[in-house]
């Protein structure tokens, strides 16, 4: 048992360094139909459309293999990454990770309540801070594949907290999905609306 243990480990390990690393000039190049709707620098200027730069890579992979795979539905990105391998992808992410982010501004009379549900979560809902996460200046955690929340617009975190709540964010049924949903059922609209803001002015 424990040799199979081992085994899989190996196997494991061996499969994680196969993987090609993304290569960011490459992946500029192959952006060009991407900064349509996430802006040429992935720092989009549609309030729907997320801001890609600044993301981490982690994270960029996964989305864009569970996109590619199915396994998050993307409405606007039906087709776009049907004819792109694994090194096409890990060079995009490897773009769009290497630009910097733009910050936007919060809607001052929700400041107070969205940095207090970020930044204390709220105790009596069983509601955890954001930062557990996405760390206190919202830059995630790249290395956990924790998204990079900081300066994105709010209309799209809002939805994204909302499709959430409903549990229709076309995303894979994988562990932080599910974080994700048991986390936004406890969230009012005004709660989503302030965590959304702060959000986008947070930097």
């Amino acid at each position: 048992m424990n040799k199979l243990i081992v085994s899989l480990l190996l196997t494991l390990g061996i499969t994680g360094v196969a993987h090609a690393a993304g290569d960011a000039t490459a992946g500029q190049a192959k952006a060009a139909v991407c900064g349509a709707c996430h802006g040429p620098d992935g720092n989009s200027p549609a309030p729907n459309f997320p801001k890609l730069a600044g993301q981490g890579e982690r994270y960029l992979t996964k989305q864009l293999h569970d996109i590619k795979d199915g396994k998050r539905t993307v409405l606007e990105m039906t087709g776009l990454l049907t004819n792109l391998n694994d090194q096409d992808l890990a060079d995009l992410a490897a773009y769009f990770a290497s630009q910097k982010g733009s910050v936007g501004a919060a809607d001052p009379k929700l400041v107070a309540r969205g940095e207090k549900l970020f930044r204390g979560g709220d105790l009596d809902k069983g509601l955890p801070a954001c930062t557990g996460c996405h760390s206190p200046n919202g830059a995630g955690n790249a290395a956990a594949g924790f998204p990079h929340l900081s300066g994105q617009h709010a209309t799209y975190i809002a939805k994204q907290l909302t499709d959430f709540r409903k549990e229709e964010a076309g995303r894979a049924n994988d562990g932080d999905a599910m974080t994700m949903r048991t986390i936004a059922r406890k969230l009012s609209d005004e709660d989503i609306a302030a965590i959304s803001s702060y959000i986008q002015g947070l930097h």
